[in-house]
């Protein structure tokens, strides 16, 4: 019947239409009455709604998520944008926001204020108009005025404090990737500062290492985690006096991508990470050449492999001449190589073949301190004591290079020991050989079988295991050390000649394992024997390590960072030291 009714009252208006010379042709009527009986009869309205409710859920909830910023509360007001003068005063000019009198007013009706007379509780979000200069110093600051009583417009301005001082917040959290923000430096007495600027280079780095010698005893440091170190009281004390004396001069000189480029992700990010932190630094770094006391030779050796090496021809000699002619171009110019020989410059390069492109200058790979990832003592071009071992560290994304940080519990690590990776090397496809598919507690794989990462990913592999085996491939060095740290796993170290990372002042032994090569066959049995108590001693130090091999965009008091850059400073006290005993 409805139908019916619907239809008669369609032809009626069609009846109609016709008086005013529109008709509808009998396809388009036909066409109406299924469209008609379809919502009526066959669609189902409560799936249809049910549907629709879902789809605009899932909408409204993807948006919010995909905002920069998570939604924490009701946005009551459109944001208050400051201006930098305000940002860079915040202790005195943050809040002066002054209401101007009526005179005032008149004369800045030219000005981008809106004034507004309701006395609604909408309007009472207002920001004053502050005077002429004011404004010019605050441009980008849109003022809403209010025309009602004092004690409303202070009530508005302490709405409006708290509203500023949440937007600051945010924009820090925001531009954390983007602006470097160093810890503030040392507070020192005023005569102590005119003494040590009156120092020159190698007098305070005298000073520095006599201070060193007479360190005060620390039994316990709120930054420091004792039971990590050699000697906490030593390195604090040297720590104290890096950040007090240390200046470093950065060559301008060379041109992008290979110097001054830094390569931010991937398995040799380390360099480009130091590079990106030591040039954009304004504590540590100083434009003259005179004051410092090392020499920073900003070359990435990823960059240098990208650009020159040409894939396949086994030719590392194109790289090297590359580097021997900077080298040359430097001393040329400028007095400081020669002055020294090179013994106070240092470079930084996590690429493999960073020690073998050194090999075309002699001063450079004798004298010079480097800081590799590459740190084979065998091999006679890393030196023990007076190179660095870099840590190798794997970054995926730069903006959140701390993304998946953490681990689990002891209770919630059910592996004994894990291990997956390519087969470089002599001593990973060993490890394969005796302990792949062998034993349930051992999960040891080539590459992660898709079957298996379906199931647990790599990450979770370390987050849920006990013990993460870092053995070399090609060379003695291999990210997941550093994987492991971050990840709250015990790192078990196969890899003979390789000079682990700070080792001039952690104790390695305090939180992880060092495996001969030839005891791959026992390794379980290693491992099985550890008791419990001295396993979690270990795991719980790995998590106080972690805060020393982290890369911050903005970086803090003893991150990774620092402690690549305390490491060089070490190295060239003992190169004063071993000369003045020569």
């Amino acid at each position: 019947m409805c139908v019916n009714a619907i239809i008669i009252s369609l032809t009626r208006s069609d009846s109609c239409d016709v008086g005013r010379s529109v008709s509808l042709p009998n396809e388009m009527r036909k066409f109406l009455r299924r469209i008609i009986v379809v919502l009526l009869f066959r669609v189902s309205w409560k799936k249809l709604f049910v549907i629709g409710t879902i789809l605009t859920v899932f909408r409204v909830i993807f948006q919010i998520y995909s905002l920069p910023n998570p939604l924490t509360g009701w946005i009551v007001s459109p944001p208050l944008v400051v201006s930098s003068y305000q940002r860079a005063n915040d202790g005195k000019n943050s809040r002066e926001l002054s209401v101007t009198s009526d005179n005032q007013l008149k004369k800045s009706k030219h000005l981008p204020a809106v004034v507004s007379v309701n006395s609604t509780a909408r309007n009472s979000r207002e920001v004053s108009v502050t005077s002429d200069n004011k404004l010019k110093m605050s441009k980008h600051l849109a003022g809403v005025v209010s025309l009602n009583s004092t004690a409303r417009t202070n009530r508005s301005m302490q709405v409006l404090e708290r509203r500023e001082r949440l937007l600051r917040r945010r924009r820090r959290k925001m531009n954390a990737h983007l602006k470097i923000i160093f810890p503030p430096p040392p507070v020192v007495p005023d005569h102590v500062q005119r003494s040590i600027a009156a120092l020159k280079p190698n007098e305070a780095l005298a000073y520095a290492k006599s201070e060193i010698e007479k360190a005060p005893l620390i039994t316990d440091d709120p930054d420091l985690y004792a039971p990590l170190f050699r000697n906490i009281s030593v390195f604090k004390r040297s720590y104290e006096l890096m950040e007090l004396l240390l200046k470093v001069y950065t060559y301008k000189e060379g041109e992008r991508p290979i110097f001054h480029e830094p390569h931010l992700t991937g398995i040799y990010s380390s360099e480009g990470w130091f590079m990106k932190l030591m040039e954009q630094n304004r504590y540590f770094v100083t434009r003259d050449p005179e004051k410092a006391h090392l020499f920073y030779l900003p070359y990435s050796s990823r960059q240098l492999q990208m650009a020159v090496y040409v894939p396949n021809s086994h030719n590392l000699r194109p790289l090297s001449i590359f580097l021997r002619d900077y080298v040359n171009m430097l001393a040329a110019k400028y007095p400081f190589w020669n002055r020294t020989h090179g013994t106070d410059h240092f470079l930084v390069a996590c690429h493999d073949w960073g020690p073998y492109i050194l090999k075309d200058h002699k001063e450079l790979i004798r004298n010079t301190i480097k800081a590799l990832c590459n740190a084979d003592i065998s091999e006679g071009i890393f030196k023990a004591g007076k190179d660095v071992s870099l840590p190798e560290t794997t970054i995926r994304n730069v903006r959140k290079p701390l993304r998946n940080v953490g681990g689990k519990r002891v209770s919630q690590r059910p592996i004994l020991a894990f291990f997956a990776g390519n087969m470089h090397g002599p001593v990973r496809p060993k490890l394969l050989q005796y302990w792949k598919d062998r034993d349930e507690d051992m999960k040891i794989y080539g590459p992660l079988p898709t079957r298996v990462s379906r199931i647990m990913s790599y990450a979770e592999h370390m987050k849920s295991s006990k013990y993460c085996l870092c053995p070399m491939g090609f060379e003695v060095n291999s990210p997941r050390i550093v994987e492991s740290i971050y990840y709250e796993c015990v790192p078990v170290i196969i890899a003979d000649n390789l000079a682990l990372p700070f080792d001039e002042v952690l104790d390695w032994s305090a939180f992880s394992l060092t495996v001969a090569e030839k005891d791959i066959p026992k390794l379980k049995e290693i491992l099985l024997s550890i008791p419990l108590k001295r396993y979690q001693v270990m795991q719980h130090n790995v998590k106080k390590l972690q805060k020393h091999f982290l890369w911050k965009s903005m970086p803090t008091r003893y991150d990774l960072f620092h402690m690549i850059l305390h490491s060089v400073w070490s190295r060239r006290l003992n190169q004063l030291q071993e000369s003045q005993i020569s």
